[in-house]
């Protein structure tokens, strides 16, 4: 009977450390873990044309990163920001254009049917996130923008220009 008492006390000892462990099953770092819908919703949906793999002479619109940049300014709000990503992608005309250098080179983007929330969480996304830019993006920005000086802005085509 002893070697069998000296077993379960072995087993209760081992099992006692496993017992420190830490947790894997903790919700935060399975929120951390999962990536946003908006994400996969912009690879699946946007990526097609607006890619940041693509090279800037084989482009056929601006990457996404362009258009955060040219839709959110300092005082943007996000529910602004995803109202101006709806507006724009249900309704691509040259009066709702923001981004005029990128019209004159690929043209209005055709009018996409998406859902209301697929634009919601795809705009919920990039507001929040940075989103991944091409190498030459950073360079073309500059010089476009006046290596940041506030010259530039859409080379004078913006609305309202005094």
């Amino acid at each position: 009977m002893k070697p069998l008492t000296l077993l379960i006390i072995i087993a209760f000892v081992f099992s006692c450390k496993d017992s420190q462990r830490p947790s894997y099953s903790n919700k935060k770092s399975v929120a951390k873990t999962q990536e946003h819908p908006g994400k996969k919703l912009m690879r699946t949906n946007c990526y097609v044309c607006h890619n940041p793999t693509t090279t800037e002479d084989n482009r056929i619109a601006p990457p996404m990163i362009a258009i955060k940049k040219h839709y959110i300014g300092e005082n943007t709000t996000k529910e602004a920001f995803i109202n101006s990503m709806q507006n724009w992608i249900k309704n691509p005309t040259q009066d709702n254009a923001k981004m005029y250098g990128a019209v004159r080179r690929f043209g209005l983007m055709p009018k996409q049917a998406y859902p209301e929330e697929t634009i919601k969480q795809i705009a919920d996304y990039m507001f929040d996130n940075e989103i991944e830019k091409p190498e030459w993006f950073d360079d073309h920005y500059n010089k476009e923008r006046g290596m940041g000086k506030g010259r530039g802005k859409g080379m004078g085509m913006q609305k309202n220009q005094q």
